[in-house]
């Protein structure tokens, strides 16, 4: 069967990291959701997704194909009920479709198709942006299990502190003296060539991820994920670092979300909690206002390849777009719009040119190549996005 993972309704609701990625390659728990699904079903897959995002993320259509909403974490009894869809059927979660079966070129009426709802109540669906921190204690959890079920861990180092030693994996190459492991919440997974410093403690749930490096002395509570090549230091609470990404110094951040290439300064700040404890408010690139998270806690929601200078304050839940730089004393705006340069004084637009060289400088220091295809997906992003720049 030819697996197809579509964006689904809420793409807009996960912006900014859905500017420059589809829906299915949000990372939440270990992996990233096209990941879980490929492991479950056994199976690579392809995506519709937008057009400025097709050329590096392409559809391939067969004859016989499922289409899978790649908002939803998949599960056994979810893929078990997915691959037993047939033709002109399709799995639904109340109005929500999950899944369907599709010919090729058919045009989709759901009107004209057999509608299975999903009553299971194992259901992970990520249909905001907080959505990501929020749910990822559990998002390690499954993840944990289906990465680790009859498998052998390395052995935890003599001189590692770690409780509750059957909830923690540690994969071929990872390093970790002298830190403090506590899976006493939940596991503990360390990526193949991770490294942990001395001096620091962990507290699960918690993912290190492939080649990601936790600095010395770090403080890294429950529900955190450090995904592959991050760098982190100073203190992190149930937050989510996509991949490439750098918070190697002091400073706190919690409840937070990291796409790919940020980069925080020293001593940067991120309030997660409001000092009268009101319920946190967000932006929404969909309804352009502040929407409701009916949550407490919430801090900052950064996009890809942005960066901030040494000693940032970020208020209570700031989102942050794609390729912004932000500076200064103060605390800056909420809301900085996508290729800002600036900070509380004001902003001024960061012109494309300057945006790319440096974020070739960046990714060249990890030997990875800025490439005319990420040039042309950020591109459109700026332009998609100046209706909110001032200049």
């Amino acid at each position: 069967m030819n697996y197809i993972l579509f964006d689904g309704a809420v793409r807009n609701q996960l912006l900014p990291f859905t500017y420059t990625r589809p829906v299915a390659d949000i990372r939440i728990g270990i992996l990233t959701i096209r990941e879980k699904w490929e492991r479950y079903l056994g199976s690579t897959t392809t995506t519709v997704t937008e057009d400025y995002l097709s050329e590096r993320w392409p559809l391939v259509e067969l004859e016989h194909n499922v289409l899978i909403n790649g908002s939803f974490l998949p599960s056994e009894p979810l893929v078990g009920l997915i691959k037993q869809l047939k033709e002109n059927q399709a799995l639904f979660l109340e109005d929500e479709p999950i899944a369907f079966y599709s010919l090729e070129d058919q045009e989709v009426d759901f009107d004209a198709f057999e509608i299975i709802q999903y009553t299971q109540d194992d259901v992970l669906r990520i249909e905001h942006t907080w959505d990501i921190f929020s749910k990822n204690h559990e998002a390690i959890q499954r993840d944990f299990t289906l990465l680790t079920e009859d498998r052998t861990s390395q052995a935890i180092p003599e001189t590692t502190v770690a409780l509750h030693p059957e909830r923690i994996f540690i994969e071929e190459g990872a390093r970790l003296p002298l830190c403090s492991l506590n899976a006493t919440e939940g596991p503990i997974y360390i990526g193949k060539n991770a490294e942990i410093m001395e001096g620091s403690m962990i507290r699960g749930p918690f993912a290190l991820c492939e080649g990601a490096t936790i600095k010395m002395g770090s403080k890294i509570y429950t529900g955190t994920t450090v995904g592959p090549f991050c760098k982190v230091g100073g203190e992190v609470n149930n937050s989510v670092f996509f991949a490439y990404s750098s918070k190697g110094h002091d400073g706190f951040m919690g409840n937070s979300v990291l796409g790919e290439w940020c980069n925080i300064g020293a001593d940067t700040n991120t309030s997660n909690l409001k000092n009268n404890y009101a319920e946190v408010r967000l932006w929404d690139y969909e309804t352009g206002r502040f929407a409701r998270t009916g949550l407490q806690f919430c801090g900052l929601m950064m996009g890809d390849h942005s960066k901030c200078g040494i000693n940032t304050m970020f208020n209570t839940g700031t989102v942050v777009g794609v390729s912004a730089n932000i500076f200064g004393s103060g605390f800056p705006r909420n809301f900085i719009p996508s290729f800002s340069w600036g900070g509380a004084a004001g902003t001024m637009t960061y012109v494309t040119a300057k945006a790319f060289e440096t974020a070739q400088i960046a990714m060249g220091r990890r030997n990875i190549e800025f490439t005319e295809e990420d040039a042309k997906i950020l591109e459109h992003v700026f332009n998609e996005t100046a209706k909110y720049r001032k200049n």
